[in-house]
């Protein structure tokens, strides 16, 4: 970074934020300093991008950052019952339907919310969801987006990123 070193930024920040060092200082007090500085995680380059995801959903985990149910437009997304519900409001009261996803559906839904806001590839997308040994093509992505769109109503949510993929967008 430049300017000031990843510690010396760590000691100037709220402690309540969690703290991942991603850095080439592999030596022994390197780790030591970064950890003693309540660093919740350190990792050293070269790394994988899937190890790192791992280690950011794990941090998330222990720090309760990670959001368990998700709202937005009148649907509520429940990550860890893998539930997803419309709400509306109706005289007297209010009514909660469930909406039925298949498997895949709700893998992407989930990732385009982990995600969200950020503009995600076809082929981003068919790794996180489908794996890495996936052999059929990306329309694929684009079949369940239109499915996810439909049974959501999130036509204006999901968005196309021209020549790119798509993003959830909670801006709309």
């Amino acid at each position: 970074m430049p300017g000031f070193s990843g510690f010396e930024v760590k000691q100037h920040m709220r402690t309540d934020i969690p703290v991942i060092f991603v850095t080439a200082k592999d030596s022994l007090s390197s780790r030591l300093e970064g950890l003693g500085l309540g660093a919740d995680d350190y990792i050293v380059k070269p790394f994988e991008i899937l190890e790192l995801l791992a280690r950011v959903e794990a941090v998330l985990r222990r720090t309760n950052k990670l959001q368990s149910v998700f709202e937005l437009n009148g649907i509520r997304v429940e990550l860890d019952t893998r539930q997803v519900f419309v709400l509306s409001d109706n005289k007297g009261g209010s009514n909660v339907e469930e909406i039925v996803l298949t498997l895949k559906e709700f893998e992407l839904l989930e990732t385009l919310i982990i995600n969200r806001n950020i503009a995600l590839s076809r082929s981003k997308l068919l790794e996180l969801v489908w794996g890495f040994d996936f052999d059929g093509e990306s329309r694929t992505v684009d079949m369940h987006i239109l499915r996810l769109r439909k049974k959501l109503g999130w036509e204006s949510n999901i968005q196309t990123v021209y020549k790119h993929g798509y993003r959830l967008s909670t801006r709309v």
